[in-house]
């Protein structure tokens, strides 16, 4: 059964068939892609893949990828979750992302400790990697706020429409936690 959590302005939950519109609402913005290591969708079929990749990770047990949703209103605002869950290396990277009409209101911040929280206590995950474009500087300093330390530089590390670009790579080690 898939988890879902509640945050004091947030649900996270199971994303459906239901909230493709959402999905290509998020990905079809470049102000969202941008930064994220996938081109920009041009289609609705394109954010139906996204879905059935969500829960095809999940099914697998190689990552988990909840939708945000304020409470009392329908519909996602964005998503977070793990990649490259390795369950027997206790190990996973966070990964998230929220549509730009929701920017700067704390939800991001919001869901990121939930899920923290969740990762190391409930999937037993001893370390949560996260890896973000250089550029990216409302996410880098996101992260270092949640206590994630940065290691380094992985150069030429993602491709963003045919480009290489250099990305940070940060950890929260579960004994070193501050949520």
């Amino acid at each position: 059964m898939f988890p879902v959590l509640e945050t004091e302005r947030l649900t996270l939950r199971k994303i459906t068939d239901g909230d493709v519109d959402g999905i290509f609402a998020c990905f079809s913005n470049e102000k969202v892609t941008r930064y994220y290591g996938q081109e920009t969708l041009s289609n609705i079929e394109q954010a139906k893949q996204i879905v059935h990749f969500f829960s095809k990770n999940y099914n697998e047990k190689k990552g988990i990828r909840w939708g945000m949703e304020r409470k009392g209103e329908k519909g996602l605002i964005g998503t977070i979750g793990f990649n490259a869950w390795i369950p027997k290396y206790k190990r996973a990277e966070i990964g998230y992302e929220i549509h730009p009409d929701h920017w700067r209101r704390g939800y991001t911040s919001e869901a990121i400790s939930k899920v923290l929280s969740y990762g190391f206590e409930v999937m037993g995950l001893t370390r949560i990697g996260a890896v973000v474009f250089l550029e990216n500087a409302a996410s880098n300093q996101l992260l270092t706020k949640k206590g994630f330390q940065k290691e380094g530089v992985l150069r030429d590390y993602i491709y963003q429409n045919g480009k290489p670009y250099d990305t940070y790579v940060y950890s929260l080690l579960k004994n070193k936690k501050e949520l």
